[in-house]
Parts: structure tokens; C-alpha cells; sequence
């Protein structure tokens, strides 16, 4: 296998510059502790008054699989059906604490994704997140109280051979581009002409 990964101008993790996301899946099962493991780095991800709205509902089980996938939205599901795990990352919107609103809790879960990405990446799994997904029926059937958001769900697994996708996906199964840092940075203030 080909190692793909980023440029970067700084020194970083390599496991921050070999991360990315890719579709081709291997079937093979992930040992029960790699499972355990990249969530047991989600949940160190730091949060808003240490709130930890983060829940995962996890399928691994051919089962639980199959309920997952069949929420997912069928473009998805070309490349997703081969995942051997599957993660939907739910949000806590109240603080336990006093019951209003926690503005952060989206920007917690994105926090604790992260973590699971890296710790995934230096296991040797990949991870992909799937946006497509029926939202309405992943509430229902999966028992998703309404003082959650569904954020998103995570495809988790060894990466397969590219040639298993469809050939439009194949030749996007490439790290994406990412912007020059000196175009998303902002020093002091936001640059005046930006959008």
C-alpha cells in the first residue's frame, strides 16, 4: 500500500499528516481493543466545564451493522457497506449542571472526533464521516432522546484496495488539498476583502 499523506510546512504528528479519509475499505474485522481504544481517546477530548456532551453509539455486530447502514443514504453506502465499524456521534445540547443551553457542545464533539481520528490513525485505521445519513430515522431507530443532536456518523477501519470502489470514487481516493495556512490565518484582527 501506497502511503499518502499531506504537505506540510511544519513539523506536526505524523499521524496528524498521514490522516485523511479514505473510502476503500477493508472488511476485515478491528480487534475488539483498537475499537475500544480510538473511544477511550474520544472521550479525553477537552469540553465546555468539562460537560462531555459526546455519546457513540457503536455497531460492530453484523446486526448492529446492518441498522446503521441502512440509515445511511445509498451514494454512501457504495463505500460505507464495507466499513466494519460504525459510530454515530451524538451531542448533548443542555449542561447538567444548570439545564441551559450549551452553546459548545457541537465544538466538544468535534473535538472528541478529532481525538478518535488520530488515535485511529495510529492504530492503522482509517475513518471517514458520513454527513449523508436519514437524521429523522437514525433518531428513531436508534433510541436518540431529542436533548441530542445526531452529529454525525464515522465509518472506522483497516483501508482496503482502491480498486473496490466504483471508478469515480477511485480517482478521488487521494488526500484532499488543504489551504495555505497563510490563507485561513488572521493575525489580530480579520483581514478587511475576505468573505
Amino acid at each position: 500500500m501506497i502511503l499518502l499523506c499531506r504537505d506540510v510546512k511544519y513539523n506536526v504528528l505524523d499521524e496528524i499528516q498521514r490522516r485523511w479519509s479514505p473510502r476503500a475499505f477493508s472488511n476485515e474485522k478491528v480487534n475488539i481493543d483498537d475499537i475500544y481504544g480510538v473511544l477511550e481517546a474520544a472521550r479525553l477530548a477537552p469540553s465546555c466545564y468539562n460537560e462531555q456532551p459526546w455519546r457513540y453509539i457503536i455497531a460492530f455486530e453484523e446486526e448492529d451493522l446492518k441498522v446503521m447502514r441502512d440509515l445511511i443514504d445509498k451514494s454512501n453506502r457504495v463505500w460505507a457497506d464495507n466499513a466494519p465499524v460504525l459510530i454515530a456521534f451524538l451531542s448533548k445540547r443542555r449542561f447538567k449542571h444548570n439545564t441551559r443551553e450549551n452553546y459548545w457542545h457541537m465544538f466538544d464533539v468535534g473535538a472528541s472526533w478529532g481525538y478518535l481520528t488520530i488515535e485511529a490513525q495510529s492504530r492503522g485505521l482509517i475513518t471517514r464521516g458520513i454527513g449523508g445519513f436519514n437524521m429523522t430515522r437514525a433518531r428513531r431507530v436508534l433510541n436518540v432522546p431529542y436533548n441530542y443532536d445526531i452529529v454525525t456518523l464515522v465509518a472506522m477501519g483497516k483501508q482496503g484496495d482502491v480498486n473496490i470502489l466504483p471508478e469515480d470514487l477511485r480517482v478521488k481516493e487521494v488526500p484532499s488539498e488543504r489551504m495555505d495556512l497563510s490563507e485561513i490565518l488572521h493575525i489580530g484582527k480579520f483581514r478587511k476583502g475576505e468573505e
